[in-house]
C-alpha cells in the first residue's frame, strides 16, 4: 500500500533530546486516522520510538557555524526535487509544538503550500508582498513542488541570509502558491495563551481551546520550560510566567515523553 501523507521533522545538535520527537509521533499517530509515514532529519536518531524513520539532513552547502545561525537555514533542504524520493503531501512540524485535535483538514487544506499566517491573528502588523509574515513552524506542500525555493537559495546564501532574516521570510518570498489555514487552527503560546504582565504572576497560563489542532511555541519559552519539575520563573521579563502548568504537563506525559533532565533539556 502506498501512503500518501507524510509527517516531516527536523532534528539537529543537541537543543531537542529525542523526548521532543517521540512525543510528535505520539501525538501525530493520535490524531490522523488514517496511514502516514512520519519522517525526522536528523544527525542523531539515538532513542527514536519505533515507527519513526530517520533519514539524513540533505546537505546544503552550509558551513558548520551557518547551521546554528538564528534563521533556522537547513529546513530549505526539504525543497529539493527529490528528499530520499518522499512523494505525496507533506506536513512539516517544527518540535516545539503541540498537536492537540485532528491534522487531516491541515492536509487537506487549500493547495500548493499551506502555512500559518503570522498576521492579525497573531497581533503583528499585516506584511504583504515578499515580506508577507509567514510561519513555518507547521506547514503543508507537496514534495518537489516547491524546488524553486531551494534553487534561490542556492544561487545566493550568503545574500539570501544578508537580506532574510530567517527561512520563513525567505520561504514567504519565494513560495510558489501561498495559502494560509483559517484562523484559530494554529494558536501561538505567547499571543493567545500567556496571560498579560502582571496577571501572568497569579494565573497559569490559559489552555489551548477546543477548536485549535496545533500550539506554536517559537523563542521562548519553549515546551519543556513549562514542564520541567521544580521550574521557577520561565518567560521573559517583563513577564513573569513561572512554575509547571498542568496542561502542558499532561500533553507531554499523556504522549510519552519522560520528566526527567535529559529529555526535558532544551537550552
Amino acid at each position: 500500500m502506498t501512503v500518501s501523507r507524510t509527517v516531516l521533522c527536523m532534528k539537529w545538535g543537541t537543543l531537542y533530546p529525542a523526548d521532543y520527537v517521540n512525543v510528535l509521533f505520539n501525538a501525530c499517530r493520535a490524531h490522523i486516522p488514517a496511514p502516514f509515514r512520519f519522517v525526522c532529519l536528523t544527525d542523531d536518531a539515538t532513542g527514536f520510538l519505533a515507527g519513526i524513520e530517520a533519514l539524513p539532513i540533505p546537505d546544503i552547502g552550509l558551513s558548520a557555524q551557518d547551521w546554528f545561525l538564528p534563521g533556522i537555514w537547513p529546513k530549505l533542504a526539504i525543497y529539493g526535487a527529490n528528499l530520499h524520493g518522499l512523494r505525496g503531501r507533506c506536513l512539516f512540524i517544527d518540535l516545539d509544538m503541540m498537536v492537540f485535535a485532528g491534522l487531516d483538514d491541515l492536509f487537506d487544506w487549500g493547495q500548493g503550500f499551506v502555512a500559518t499566517d503570522m498576521g492579525p491573528a497573531w497581533e503583528q502588523p499585516p506584511r504583504d508582498g515578499p515580506d508577507k509574515a509567514v510561519a513555518t513552524s507547521i506547514f503543508a506542500f507537496d514534495f518537489g513542488a516547491e524546488t524553486q525555493i531551494l534553487d534561490a537559495f542556492l544561487a545566493d546564501p550568503a545574500g539570501a541570509m544578508a537580506r532574510f532574516q530567517n527561512e520563513q521570510d525567505f520561504v514567504g518570498a519565494h513560495a510558489r502558491s501561498l495559502d494560509f489555514f483559517p484562523p484559530g487552527w494554529v494558536l501561538s503560546f505567547k499571543r493567545h495563551l500567556r496571560r498579560p504582565v502582571g496577571l501572568d504572576l497569579v494565573l497559569p497560563p490559559r489552555a489551548p481551546p477546543a477548536s485549535a489542532r496545533v500550539l506554536a511555541f517559537h523563542g521562548r519559552p519553549r515546551p519543556a520550560d513549562l514542564i520541567r519539575p521544580g521550574t521557577g520563573f520561565w518567560d521573559t521579563l517583563p513577564h513573569l510566567g513561572h512554575g509547571q502548568v498542568q496542561w502542558a504537563v499532561d500533553y507531554w506525559t499523556g504522549h510519552g515523553g519522560r520528566l526527567t533532565p535529559d529529555a526535558l533539556r532544551s537550552r
